[in-house]
C-alpha cells in the first residue's frame, strides 16, 4: 500500500445519500479477486447506458452524459465528495477496490456505513466525516467552481479550501499512522516478520514432534 502524502486534488460531486456498494461495484464484476481493474467499472450502472458485463471493452459502451463523473470538469478527480451513508449495503471490499482503482484518495461524507468505512483505510482510502454545512458549502463551491480542489494533509489533519479556509477533521491515530506508512495488514504482520521466525524457531525447538522432518 502506498503512502498517503499531502496532496492537492480535483473534487467531483456525487450528491446522493445511501450510495451502497451494489451501486459502487456491481455483482457481477466480483468474480475477481485481484484489487485492480475494477475503475472503468466503479458506479457502472450510472456512468453507462447499457449493462455491463466482465471482459467488455467499455471504451465501445454509450456512456451516461448526465452522470457527473462522466462530465469533463471531473475528469481526474480524486477527491469524491457526497452524503450520509455511504458504502451501505452488503459487505463487499471490492467497493474501495473500485474507487482507489478508479483514482480516489479521499472520499467526504456525513456519515459512511460501517464496514465499508473499516474497508477504505486497509485499502489506501481515507473516508472522513465532515459536518453537513461543511459538506454543503464544499458542494456549492463545486458546482460553481470549476476545477475546485481541495489540499488534503493527513498528519495535520486538515483539508484546505484554495481560499486558504482550513477544514479540521478527525480520524483514528492507528489509522492514521497506518496510512501515512503505507501500512496494510500484510505489512503490519510483516513488521514482526523477526518476532515470528523467532516464535517458529522456539516451537521447533520445543516441540519437536509436530514438525516431522
Amino acid at each position: 500500500m502506498e503512502k498517503f502524502e499531502i496532496f492537492t486534488g480535483l473534487v467531483a460531486p456525487l450528491d446522493r445519500n445511501n450510495v451502497d456498494t451494489d451501486a459502487i461495484i456491481p455483482k457481477q464484476f466480483l468474480k475477481s479477486i485481484n484489487r485492480s481493474g475494477f475503475g472503468p467499472n466503479a458506479f457502472d450502472e450510472w456512468r453507462y447506458l447499457d449493462h455491463g458485463e466482465p471482459g467488455m471493452d467499455n471504451s465501445a459502451r454509450p456512456v451516461n452524459p448526465n452522470f457527473v463523473l462522466n462530465q469533463d470538469r471531473y475528469r481526474g478527480a480524486s477527491i469524491l465528495l457526497t452524503r450520509a451513508n455511504f458504502g451501505c449495503g452488503s459487505s463487499r471490499e471490492h467497493a474501495p477496490w473500485a474507487l482507489a482503482d478508479y483514482g480516489f484518495k479521499v472520499i467526504l461524507a456525513e456519515s459512511f456505513a460501517d464496514i465499508f468505512f473499516n474497508n477504505s483505510f486497509k485499502n489506501g482510502l481515507l473516508p472522513l466525516v465532515l459536518p453537513k454545512e461543511e459538506l454543503d458549502a464544499l458542494f456549492g463551491l463545486t458546482e460553481y467552481t470549476p476545477g475546485f480542489s481541495l489540499t488534503v494533509d493527513l498528519a495535520a489533519q486538515i483539508l484546505v479550501r484554495p481560499d486558504g479556509h482550513a477544514i479540521g477533521f478527525d480520524v483514528d491515530p492507528f489509522r492514521k499512522e497506518c496510512l501515512l506508512n503505507g501500512w496494510d495488514d500484510i505489512g503490519l504482520t510483516l513488521r514482526r516478520a523477526d518476532e515470528i521466525r523467532g516464535f517458529e524457531e522456539r516451537r521447533k525447538h520445543e516441540f519437536p514432534w509436530l514438525f516431522p522432518a
